[in-house]
């Protein structure tokens, strides 16, 4: 990687440079210290070859020296009193000689006086254009402000790099693709200031945070800083005396930290000065970091027990104030816990609550042993069994169980036991027995509440195996527990799962929105609820056809705070949406992103290697495809839902492989048994796509009846044309999937016509078909399917092709005649003869066919 990084993000800056140049005397670029003011005006001034460049510098050392910028260029004593101003002048229109001069200078902020004003001079006179940077934030020369105050220069801020922007550099820089989530970490630590961003990646590689991994650069592990990134914030955080460094060390390990707190344990007047000094900065109503590299910096020069007296201070503070909001409790006993002072057993278990509730699952454990060592009882042993088996260690979880907890002597401790042991048992693969704890442990308790949640796991266990109609007859009874209330967090998410893969799309959002308005109330005690309902309202949306709605869902859900979820493989709905817009490659980093990212041995880790081997099939990669096939069946076979991707992906499989007798056996076996109306619709279509459509145009009908949305529906049509050998039919339905965005279905769908336009004799319509299924197939790059495999590129000449942009373009034979020095007759000649090669009738269909493809 080399030392200079990319220009990226800057071209809209730079035009403007460019366009200030043009219309005045020159630009002013403002921004923060790193953010690429230097890199953007050495970018202009390099791309301005016409113009004698004089390049100078402000610093503090020549501040101090009258013309100290531009003692390099200013030579020999001024005449007899000549103008000092006009004097300097002179020098550096001499220098350029009959070109144009450019004045470039770099922190024009720590200019000296005469330097300063001999800018001013010059725009005033018109003798130099002028290309300054100046530090926001900074004060600066009267003369320079003066350059955009009178209007005499354009002053350009230079905003930090957004997230995308950010994402842009790093691919440059490493030349490679980096992981979304670690582009998300970055772009957040550098706050788009490109030095520290440049800094930061030279740290990760050398000390191994940031490193290629399956095609992809992910940093792994806490933020690294090299020395000199150190130095260069520890330079912008400058001098602090005793009160503001307590000032700053609160809110490093207290962020985002309440004003009316912060001014109980430090000076007020210091929390002023550091605030006028943007080292924090309001952030509703607290006071956050002004940049995350500070906390680093500050948190890496407290010492262990100083450290340690910071965080004690900040619980004390807090608990004195009544802990009032929330999040209050969890925040104290996280500083309890790190300052190593004694903390409440029940504060400590109510805090693990509230961390498993906001998606923390790490955070949960660390509070939940700490509460069972505190003696918090068998609801902190319960809460650290669930937690510790979600996060991949059943064995664990069972010791805990086990040696630390008993069955209770409450309704509370017997349910909560129950619900750790059966969660326990149903993430290690023991279906049955974890159906029979939920259920026992419902009927022995007299708490409906507590009845009620454990019913809902039973009703996840009858999910989880397929048994959609017990699941819902669970729902009933668990709902009846507890009429006219509102469900409970657990009890709604299991009925959006229901819903969705019962084909019931709009009844499922329906009952995630209406919880979701209520989360306040079931967060904290529902932590499987929130990566349920989006995973379920994901599946909605995808087996509706509703293709972006459901890639917006998946995003939420793979930017949830931990990938260690009871709910997770998000990327495998991207990869989905992906693959049906015909961007195959793009579901492949999205599986290959999340694989990485997944917990090891978890059955929604089966699920992203299923659509990584889906997708690699489909691209014609079979090694790829093969191994994560194997190791998808080990860890999905876990439940039926999760397996039902693997058997979608199988099928692919050995289609790609030449067997699509099987592939087409495959899909109709799972179909067959699959009780997920979704996949089965998938199934069945995808027998459809392999050109077996009369084996399943019933079932289709029946699953039209069945699944809300328009995607079933043109899934019945497509089989029914398909089956009957309609053209027309199957022209319609491409035109239905190509305006849900299904692109890769829309071009089977069209050579599928084509296909059957020539089975009919009809070469001509064939041709037009099979060119319009060429033009939807190059919107899919790589992609093979049986369907797809005797599209060929048109068979156009040279010249033709050069017609055809022309004619896409609009004109007419005569102006294709002329641009092309050809007879009008010629040119009409080649233009019928791609008429002919294409099927089609006119430059209209040209135009849309082919218009962008050349």
């Amino acid at each position: 990687m080399s030392n200079r990084w990319p220009f990226i993000g800057r071209q809209g800056p730079l035009a403007a440079v460019h366009r200030a140049l043009r219309s005045c005397t020159g630009a002013m670029i403002a921004g923060e210290a790193g953010v690429g003011k230097s890199r953007l005006a050495a970018e202009a001034a390099a791309s301005l070859t016409d113009y004698c460049v004089v390049r100078a510098l402000g610093t503090e050392t020549a501040a101090m020296i009258p013309f100290g910028a531009f003692a390099h260029v200013l030579g020999g004593p001024p005449d007899g009193g000549e103008n000092l101003l006009g004097w300097a002048a002179r020098h550096l229109r001499t220098r350029a000689g009959r070109a144009p001069l450019l004045v470039t200078v770099d922190d024009a902020h720590r200019l000296d006086a005469a330097s300063a004003a001999l800018l001013h001079y010059l725009a005033t006179r018109g003798e130099a254009s002028l290309l300054v940077t100046v530090r926001t934030g900074e004060p600066v020369p009267e003369p320079v402000a003066a350059l955009w105050k009178e209007e005499l220069v354009t002053r350009i801020e230079l905003a930090p790099l957004t997230r995308d922007e950010v994402g842009q550099a790093l691919s440059a820089a490493l030349r490679g693709d980096v992981a979304a989530e670690t582009v998300r970490h970055l772009a957040r630590v550098s706050e788009g200031n490109m030095l520290y961003l440049r800094e930061l990646v030279h740290a990760g590689r050398d000390l191994g945070c940031l490193s290629e991994q399956g095609g992809q650069w992910r940093w792994r592990g806490g933020l690294s800083m090299t020395t000199r990134l150190r130095e260069l914030v520890s330079d912008r955080i400058g001098h602090l005396d005793p009160d503001e460094r307590e000032v700053l060390e609160l809110v490093a390990f207290g962020e985002p930290l309440g004003t009316d707190l912060l001014v109980t344990m430090a000076s007020a007047g210091a929390v002023e000065r550091v605030e006028d000094r943007g080292l924090i900065v309001a952030d509703g109503p607290g006071m956050r970091l002004g940049h995350p590299l500070y906390g680093e910096v500050v948190r890496g020069r407290c010492r262990t027990l100083r450290a340690r007296r910071r965080l004690r201070t900040l619980a004390e503070s807090l608990e004195a104030s009544g802990m009032r909001g929330r999040d209050d409790m969890l925040r104290a006993a996280v500083w309890r816990l790190d300052s190593g002072s004694p903390a409440d057993p029940r504060m400590l278990l109510v805090a693990a609550h509230l961390a498993w509730g906001r998606q923390d699952p790490h955070l949960a454990a660390r509070l939940g042993r700490a509460a069972v060592e505190a003696g918090a009882g068998i609801e902190a042993v319960a809460l650290l069994g669930q937690v510790l088996t979600i996060l991949g260690d059943t064995g664990g979880a069972q010791e805990v169980l086990r040696r630390q907890g008993g069955p209770g002597a409450t309704d509370a401790e017997r349910a909560q036991h129950a619900l750790a042991l059966g969660v326990n048992m149903l993430w290690s693969g023991d279906t049955h027995e974890a159906g029979r704890v939920f259920e026992g442990a419902a009927d022995t308790l007299s708490d409906p509440a507590w009845r009620q949640e454990l019913l809902v796991h039973r009703g996840v266990v009858d999910f989880f195996t397929g048994h959609l109609d017990a699941a819902e007859r669970t729902l009933i009874r668990a709902r009846d527990l507890t009429p006219g209330t509102p469900p409970s967090g657990h009890l709604a998410a299991l009925e959006s799962w229901v819903n969705a893969h019962s084909g019931r799309s709009a009844r499922c959002v329906t009952v995630v929105e209406r919880a979701m308005a209520d989360a306040d109330a079931w967060r904290d005690r529902a932590p499987h609820a929130l990566p349920v309902m989006l995973d379920a309202r994901c599946a909605a949306h995808l087996f509706a056809g509703e293709l972006a709605d459901a890639a917006r869902v998946a995003v939420q859900g793979t930017e949830l705070a931990a990938p260690d979820l009871s709910v997770g493989g998000f990327g495998a709905y991207r990869a989905q949406v992906c693959r049906l817009r015909g961007d195959v490659a793009a579901a492949v980093r999205w599986c290959r992103e999340d694989v990485v990212r997944l917990r090891a041995r978890s059955p929604y880790l089966g699920r992203c290697l299923a659509e990584l081997a889906h997708s690699a099939a489909l691209l014609g990669d079979l090694e790829t495809a093969g191994k994560a096939l194997t190791e998808a069946e080990e860890l999905a076979g876990c439940w039926d839902y999760t397996l039902q991707p693997v058997l979608l992906a199988k099928a692919w499989l050995a289609a790609a492989d030449g067997d699509l007798d099987g592939a087409v056996r495959t899909a109709l076996s799972m179909a067959a048994d699959c009780p997920y109306l979704g996949y089965r619709m998938l199934a069945l279509h995808d027998v459809v796509r392999m050109g077996a459509a009369d084996l399943v145009t019933t079932q289709l009908d029946e699953l039209a009846g069945r699944v809300e949305g328009p995607f079933a529906q043109i899934c019945a049509r497509h089989a029914h044309a398909a089956a009957r050998d309609d053209p027309p039919g199957l022209r319609a339905v491409a035109a239905e999937f190509e305006s849900l965005g299904m692109v890769l279905y829309a071009a089977e769908a069209t050579a599928q016509e084509a296909a059957a336009y020539r089975r009919m004799g009809r070469g001509t319509a064939a041709k037009g078909a099979q060119t319009r299924a060429w033009a939807l197939a190059r919107r899919c790059p790589g992609v093979t399917t049986p369907a797809l495999v005797e599209l060929a590129t048109p068979d156009l000449t040279p010249r033709q092709r050069e017609i055809v942009q022309l004619a896409a373009a609009g004109l007419t034979n005569r102006q294709i005649a002329d641009r092309l020095t050809l007879s009008m007759r010629t040119a009409a000649n080649h233009l019928q003869a791609v008429y002919d090669k294409l099927g089609v009738n006119d430059r209209t269909e040209v135009a849309r066919l082919l218009g962008t493809s050349f």
